[in-house]
């Protein structure tokens, strides 16, 4: 038997009641876009948003904004169709709940909140910049093997996660990545060359800062593994950190303030974003 924890709704609207709105949108979107004879792609340039993105939306995974809706509503000549949807998917906004595994729910609802968001990774690309196909290799390669809808689930979770971007006010984002994360193909050539698109397209938002740790440097400040800060509203600092599934939410302020001190130092000696993303497109043009 599958454990509990890992029984949790396909999206993220299901627990609330509200997955048929979002699913009939989605349907709805979709339809829309292809009578005007866009593709997901070229309907995201529009919107400012990944293909991988609109395809979460048209299937219901990923919750559609307003703001999306009031675009697309002019955009695809819906006449008001989509528009007039907008009060209720906002209500809809305010009581939907994102469901994570039990361990992880308090991390979970810090980030949801948070002011500023800080990340450090050296293995793969964090939950928050990855593309649908990008999460789907990782979950789909991870032992023990996860089943089809324990993985797809887990795609849903951390797709919805990706909103806290888009929220406004938008809270204070950077991502140090070691560039090994950028050579490492999961998922290979294809996926790979979508997901330095997304770093590049995130890199644009104006309150994310993506940098790049070169393989080069010599004295590294931080071997001790990837970790996440965060500050969330009305509370102090935290840290989170992850290893083998072993999970731990920081909150001593000695310890979160030497993580912060590494943090530091780490982003001294990374490239600077504009620097980083010049790299990142040159990993890109050299697929």
């Amino acid at each position: 038997m599958r454990d509990e924890q890992e029984r949790r709704p396909e999206t993220p609207a299901e627990a609330d009641g509200t997955t048929g709105l979002f699913t009939a949108l989605g349907k709805m979107l979709k339809r829309l876009r292809e009578r005007k004879g866009l593709t997901q792609k070229e309907f995201g340039q529009l919107v400012g948003y990944g293909p991988d993105a609109i395809s979460s939306m048209e299937r219901g995974v990923r919750l559609i904004r307003p703001e999306v809706l009031e675009r697309a509503d002019a955009l695809l000549d819906a006449g008001g169709m989509l528009a007039d949807a907008i009060p209720e998917v906002r209500e809809a906004m305010g009581r939907t709940r994102t469901r994570h595994p039990e361990w992880y729910r308090s991390y979970a609802a810090l980030e949801a909140e948070a002011r500023e968001l800080h990340f450090y990774a050296n293995q793969g690309v964090p939950g928050l910049l990855q593309t649908e196909n990008y999460a789907r290799a990782v979950f789909s390669r991870r032992r023990p093997l996860l089943d089809e809808e324990t993985i797809e689930k887990r795609i849903a979770d951390r797709l919805s996660r990706q909103q806290v971007l888009d929220k406004w006010p938008p809270p204070m984002c950077s991502f140090v990545l070691e560039e090994v994360v950028l050579d490492r193909p999961i998922g290979g050539r294809a996926v790979r060359e979508a997901q330095l698109k997304q770093l590049l397209r995130i890199s644009d938002l104006r309150n994310v800062e993506i940098q790049v740790m070169p393989t080069s440097i010599e004295d590294h400040p931080n071997m001790g593994g990837a970790f996440n800060l965060l500050t969330p509203q009305r509370h102090p600092q935290v840290a989170y950190t992850e290893i083998q599934e072993y999970p731990r939410l920081i909150t001593d302020p000695e310890e979160v303030r030497k993580i912060v001190d590494r943090h530091g130092m780490i982003r001294a000696m990374a490239l600077p974003p504009r620097d980083s993303r010049a790299l990142i497109d040159k990993k890109l043009g050299e697929l």
